[in-house]
């Protein structure tokens, strides 16, 4: 049991320095090359931090499906989005709500509403393919539609690489050359490609320690991976958008996580709709409903007046608080 523990919990922070160093390193990439901060905070920050509890179902699902990796892989791909739109969200919302409080900010969010609806309306979009129009029994529509939504995603690339935004802010020293001012291109991608091998060796850890401890507690592997892997995978998102929105850099802090939302709703499902069953239900349907809602009020609130964002950001605590009881009243039945 200790050992599994010592998997679990050696897997996850090799999980997460590596998602900091993969970060770090792809902003960095983005300041060398002039890119836009909405390009920068919606893609390379949001792939970066999303990253984690992405490789975290390829992993399961391609070295240990015999097992329990399947179960695990799909609770992974749905708990991401689940908890970046009722957790991840209502994090900056309360950080904004409570710094307001104590007089460190203003509560109307500085934000690129552009950026953030064209995030939600593509996440809402895919996610809802995900869910509802995916073709269970046929294995040629199926490889069609998880091909759409990767050309889905790559198209919104595209439009967040062509859309107006303001220029990135300075980023922080790179890790792997903390006292250059400005390193050189190709130690910036060496620390990327670092960071990916690391992530791979850290999830194979995390995921043999997840299918250990759930089944010696009993429980779902499926609702175990859906619950607690993604909190712990996307602490990078969680912990860098309260930095930026303490610091005022609300454009990186609230596009880092829609970002990552259009990310998950995309590129992890299509690798599900392909390599798993994909047939979702109970539980696992609703918190891909939960999400939708909670993205879908966000983006309603977001035509409102600003002041009434960060209230729109909190919101989605309720619909995670009860899914939490809902998932321990399935547990106690």
């Amino acid at each position: 049991m200790l050992l599994d523990i010592g998997l679990f919990i050696g897997g996850l922070l090799l999980i997460l320095i590596a998602g900091e160093l993969f970060t770090n390193g792809i902003e960095s990439v983005g300041n060398k090359l002039n890119l836009s901060k909405n390009f920068t905070g919606s893609v390379l920050a949001a792939v970066g931090t999303a990253l984690p509890e992405t490789i975290l179902p390829i992993i399961a699902v391609l070295f240990f499906a015999e097992n329990s990796g399947t179960e695990i892989g799909i609770g992974a791909i749905l708990g991401a989005p689940f908890m970046l739109s009722t957790l991840a969200f209502p994090l900056v919302g309360i950080t904004v709500l409570i710094a307001y409080l104590l007089k460190k900010r203003e509560i109307s969010l500085n934000i690129e509403e552009v950026g953030l609806r064209r995030d939600l309306v593509f996440f809402l979009f895919a996610y809802s393919i995900a869910l509802f129009i995916v073709p269970y029994e046929n294995h040629i529509l199926r490889i069609f539609t998880a091909i759409f939504l990767l050309v889905l995603y790559f198209f919104y690339v595209f439009l967040t690489f062509r859309g107006e935004s303001e220029d990135m802010e300075e980023v922080e020293h790179l890790y792997f050359a903390p006292k250059l001012a400005n390193p050189p291109l190709f130690l910036m991608i060496f620390q990327v490609v670092f960071s990916l091998i690391l992530m791979i060796g850290g999830a194979h850890a995390f995921v043999h320690g997840i299918e250990s401890i759930s089944l010696k507690f009993g429980l779902s592997p499926l609702l175990f991976s859906l619950l607690f892997a993604p909190i712990a995978t996307e602490l990078p998102e969680k912990i860098n958008s309260v930095l930026w929105v303490l610091r005022g850099k609300d454009s990186l802090a609230i596009g880092n996580i829609s970002g990552a939302m259009v990310f998950q709703s995309t590129i992890p499902v299509s690798f599900g709709i392909v390599f798993t069953h994909w047939n979702l239900d109970g539980l696992a349907f609703i918190s891909g409903i939960f999400a939708i809602i909670a993205g879908f009020f966000v983006l309603t609130l977001s035509y409102a007046n600003k002041k009434l964002i960060p209230f729109g950001f909190t919101a989605g605590i309720v619909l995670y608080l009860i899914y939490i009881y809902m998932a321990v009243s399935s547990i106690k039945v």
